[in-house]
């Protein structure tokens, strides 16, 4: 059984990324900007909100942190072998990225309901792309029968220790910009920003011997297996036919990776679910109200904040990490023509 990852490891792995992987800001989201965009009823009941954005990353999304974090330490006989992995999407762009930047060749297996802005993304960065069914297994199997008969490396969506290391790199951000948040919201679908996040900040601040924040999942109720494993402690695996209903596509994990759910039974303090209409609704407010954009899998965390805060612990300064920015232009459209809607 891998052991828990350690600060130590989180600070190698920032070191590895920098200059490849960026640090991202967090944008206070103020009352007067909800007024503003047509949101009162929220900005007279919210606390204060900070966005974690990585949309700002290169490649739109936070992906890159533990994609590069992997391929950065493999040999070069590993690179010249060339790299794999599964994905719908923002992982795979941060695997050709990586792989791109360290001169391998990149094999991405995506399913057919992947969004085609993040093929197309994909393949710009020179990825190799191989198509499959819409289950997360089953892209995953493909994988592995590739790597197999190829001999390439696996670089793993979330439930690989380097990959994990790097996602918590955005924790320890969190923590170095605002110590004194309350609570930190991610979203959760196979477990490595949540389970990276959280063991940045939680061993960040038991280093430095302050009060870490509460440190809070977000997923759809349509894909709540995440919040299954979590009440019951026992990690689930719900049917693709249900995950794939939301409309959040990088949340669609079957289930959580065994080494991210006990990295989250460590350090992770509960699981929110959000509906779909909450999550449309998030994503008009950051349209409306910041020069922000992100796509559904990042806007559950907003959607929390503004609907389930009679289920978070109560604190005056809150984090949402925006996990990434890869809005499809036609969704884009049709929220902004929603929010044209309800103001006329």
């Amino acid at each position: 059984m891998p052991d828990l990852i350690t600060l130590a490891d989180i600070h190698a792995a920032q070191a590895r990324i920098a200059g490849t992987a960026v640090r991202t800001p967090l944008v206070r989201l103020s009352r007067a900007r909800l007024r503003m965009a047509g949101f009162a009823e929220f900005a007279e009941n919210t606390p204060d909100i900070y966005l974690k954005d990585e949309a700002a990353q290169p490649i739109g999304s936070f992906k890159l942190r533990g994609a590069y974090n992997k391929i950065a330490q493999l040999s070069a006989e590993q690179l010249q072998r060339g790299v794999i992995t599964y994905s719908s999407g923002n992982h795979a762009q941060g695997v050709a990225f990586a792989a791109r930047a360290r001169g391998a060749k990149a094999v991405i297996v995506m399913p057919s309901n992947a969004p085609q802005l993040k093929v197309e993304a994909t393949k710009a960065l020179g990825a190799e792309i191989v198509t499959v069914g819409p289950a997360s297994l089953e892209r995953k199997q493909k994988a592995e029968e590739l790597e197999t008969l190829h001999g390439y490396t696996m670089v793993p969506p979330y439930d690989d220790e380097a990959v994990i290391t790097g996602q918590a790199t955005c924790g320890l951000e969190i923590f170095e910009q605002l110590p004194n948040a309350g609570l930190v919201l991610a979203p959760v679908s196979g477990g490595g920003l949540l389970s990276g996040v959280a063991s940045g900040i939680k061993l960040a601040a038991q280093a430095a011997g302050h009060v870490a924040p509460k440190i809070w999942g977000c997923e759809p109720e349509l894909a709540a297996d995440a919040k299954e494993s979590f009440d019951t402690r026992t990690l689930v695996e719900w049917p693709a036919a249900k995950t794939t209903r939301t409309l959040a596509d990088g949340l669609r994990t079957q289930s959580l990776g065994e080494r991210n759910f006990r990295h989250i039974l460590q350090f992770v303090d509960g699981i929110v679910t959000v509906t779909e209409d909450e999550i449309r609704t998030a994503l008009r407010l950051i349209l409306g109200a910041t020069a922000l954009v992100a796509e559904p899998s990042g806007a559950v965390t907003l959607a929390t904040i503004l609907f389930h805060a009679h289920e978070l612990p109560k604190a005056d300064k809150v984090v949402a990490v925006l996990s990434g920015g890869n809005l499809d232009p036609a969704l884009r459209a049709e929220l902004e023509a929603e929010t044209k809607a309800i103001n006329s």
